[in-house]
């Protein structure tokens, strides 16, 4: 079994939802990005996913495209990213997911990208970009080297397309819960619960839940009928917050994980 499934099994048999956490690594600088990493795995996180800082971030909000340039300004690149996976991956069994855009893979090669994330420790790729159809060589690639395809299913996914995402996915699947990019809002989508049922008639994977989640109060109303929740913006606006106060981020991030987490549980 691996880390990914062991982790959604884990939150199963506890009776709630795996709680999924972003961060864009590198963000805001090496050292401050992998204490913020150790901190939200320390707090409750039973999946950390990482951004992989891009200058063209298109699924991106504000948000998330403030975090990329300030890892890129502070010397982040694709090695720099893995160095810091292989560096969580020193302490903790945390599922690791890299959340990226194809041309990052394209650019060093899709069998040496996916060769060098499986062997610094990431146990699986979301390639936002990368639709199932075109996705031949990179799918390939991760089964050769036991990397698991995080794949996505948005609100307009046809439900014909239902299936070729189904086959192309091996970690979980992505729903995500709105149109348009990442962000923090105040209500969540509607048609979340319908979707999620949809995605399980063609799928047995988990289906996690993301875009637009950042209250306690949100967490606990997909909970009820995700298995994951992922949070991102509310996250990084967390690390945003801390800029003037860098050792202070990995605490105000794990108390914001905390908090969060606490309503993945169904009791």
């Amino acid at each position: 079994m691996s880390r990914i499934q062991d982790a959604f099994s884990r939150a199963r048999s506890e009776n709630r939802a795996a709680f999924v956490a972003y961060l864009c690594a590198g963000d805001p600088d090496f050292d401050t990005s992998l204490a913020a990493c150790r901190a939200v795995v320390a707090a409750g996180a039973d999946v950390l996913e990482l951004g992989v800082p891009f200058s063209d971030p298109l699924a991106d909000g504000l948000t998330n495209q403030l975090a990329s340039q300030r890892a890129l300004e502070s010397g982040a690149t694709p090695a720099r990213v893995l160095e810091l996976v292989g560096r969580v991956r020193e302490s903790s069994e945390v599922p690791i997911v890299l959340y990226t855009y194809y041309n990052i893979v394209h650019s060093r090669g899709v069998e040496a990208f996916v060769g060098a994330a499986r062997a610094a420790g990431a146990d699986g790729m979301l390639v936002l970009d990368l639709p199932p159809e075109e996705a031949g060589e990179a799918i390939a690639a991760s089964r050769a080297h036991g990397l698991d395809s995080v794949c996505i299913v948005a609100p307009t996914t046809p439900e014909a397309r239902l299936p070729r995402i189904a086959a192309a996915a091996t970690g979980f699947i992505y729903y995500v819960s709105r149109e348009g990019v990442t962000g923090v809002r105040d209500q969540l989508a509607g048609g979340i619960a319908e979707a999620v049922g949809r995605i399980r008639r063609h799928s047995p994977l988990p289906v996690a839940v993301g875009f637009g989640i950042s209250t306690r109060a949100q967490v606990a109303q997909v909970a009820a009928f995700a298995d994951g929740v992922v949070v991102g913006s509310a996250l990084v606006n967390a690390v945003r917050d801390g800029l003037g106060d860098r050792p202070g981020i990995a605490g105000a991030l794990a108390r914001r994980v905390a908090d969060l987490a606490a309503g993945t549980s169904r009791q």
